[in-house]
Parts: C-alpha cells; structure tokens; sequence
C-alpha cells in the first residue's frame, strides 16, 4: 500500500507486518483515536463490531483492514488502549513521526477519527465514523463500489 510504503505496522500482540502484504488490495480504514478520548470509547467497541462482522465472521472475510493511528500519552498507554479495546486490527508504531504526517494529510483536527482509503491512500469518505453509525455493514458495499476492488463480498 503506498500510504505505508516503507513503514512498519505492528499487529495487537505487537508483532512487526509488513503494509505491503497485509493491506494489498484492500479497503484501510485509518482510525485516530486514544485510551483517554471519552468519545474515542463510546465509537470504538462499534467498529469493533463492524470489523468483527466483515472480516472474522464473513466468509470469505471482506477486504478491508483497519490502521489505529494513536494519539495516547505513550507507547505504553497506546498498547494498553489496543489490548483494552480494539479488534485485531494493525497500528502505526507509537513512536512513528509518520503520525503526524498522517493526521496533516487527512486533516484530523478531533478524535475519534475513521478516513476511509483506497490502497494507494485516497479518500473514499472522511467520515467513515458516522456512516458505520448510520449504515452499517451497508457503507462497505458503497466503499467498494468506489475503491474499485474486486470482491466477492455479500452482506447478510
């Protein structure tokens, strides 16, 4: 993927993936968030739930990842976040400058954030968050529609 060309993700158990691999013709969801964001806890046990659905339960599993690009106070408190709360999606290494970079790009000015890419890192919607509110399961079909990824994905 080229957002993430030359970078390092690491998984739950914080174990390095290489973004090439893992992200290669899928739908990324980058979600800016962290442990102490009140409203970051109120959205991310519903997008755990929307990960769950697409990719562990369906078969085969929808292609789409998603990248926690955190905010927390530390390393530390970032891993406690990710175990605490997440799915078992990746993450940008805390301590990765490329964060800032990240949040500059797609304009993240509050969290809890989900910018919604295609591989090479354009926007599909800034408003990823609202729309799992609002649709969802529904909101990938539109999202695929506009990545222009083939798959073989029906929704229940």
């Amino acid at each position: 993927m080229d957002i993430f060309s030359g970078r390092i993700l690491v998984n739950k158990d914080g174990e390095k993936v290489d973004p090439e691999e893992a992200l290669q013709n899928k739908i990324v969801g980058l979600y800016f968030a962290a442990g102490w964001c009140s409203h970051c806890k109120d959205f991310t046990p519903v997008l755990c739930d929307f990960y769950a659905e697409l990719v562990e339960e369906a078969n085969p599993p929808a292609q789409f990842e998603i990248v926690f690009i955190s905010s927390d106070k530390s390393a530390e408190d970032m891993v406690d976040h990710m175990h605490a709360m997440h799915g078992d999606w990746l993450a940008l290494p805390w301590h990765d400058p490329y964060k800032h970079e990240l949040k500059h790009k797609y304009t993240i000015m509050a969290i809890p954030r989900l910018i919604i890419v295609k591989p090479n890192g354009d926007v599909i919607t800034n408003k990823g968050k609202k729309q799992i509110r609002d649709r969802g399961l529904a909101c990938f079909r539109t999202w695929l529609e506009v990545a222009d990824i083939f798959q073989n994905f029906t929704s229940k």
